[in-house]
């Protein structure tokens, strides 16, 4: 089994084709594209590819560590993950190709309409062991 990486964004992927943005779709089709992601997890729960996923909010913060007795410095000059990252689901699957195939499944999810979004995901394989170095 090997451990992926399915990221979705907010921006900084390819364009999807039904590509509304969130804040302009219906209560309704806000609900039906937060039931199609519960009913997609609750799926891999079965089959036993769920490891998590958490949704997240759109606030958030740089921080880095700014010297001994200084305070943490916050906000730097990059793209915030706030304003790129919406979520992330870790799956544990038999291959890469079935990883693939769990992204496009996911990748349809409803959006504005009621229409598959088509959405691009993210697919990155978690390492499994520290990488090494050789001389």
């Amino acid at each position: 089994m090997a451990k992926y990486l399915l990221l979705k964004h907010y921006r900084g992927a390819p364009a999807a084709v039904n590509d509304v943005p969130m804040d302009r779709w219906t209560p309704e089709e806000i609900s039906a594209h937060i039931q199609y992601m519960r009913d997609f997890a609750a799926g891999l729960e079965r089959s036993g590819e769920f490891v998590g996923e958490v949704a997240l909010a759109p606030e958030g913060t740089w921080v880095r560590y700014d010297g001994e007795g200084r305070p943490p410095v916050t906000d730097g000059p990059f793209a915030e993950t706030k304003d790129l990252i919406a979520g992330w689901m870790v799956i544990d699957v038999d291959s890469y190709e079935r990883a693939v195939e769990l992204a496009g499944e996911l990748s349809a999810e409803p959006g504005a309409g009621g229409r598959p979004i088509h959405e691009w995901l993210e697919l990155r394989p978690l390492l499994s062991a520290p990488p090494t170095v050789t001389e």
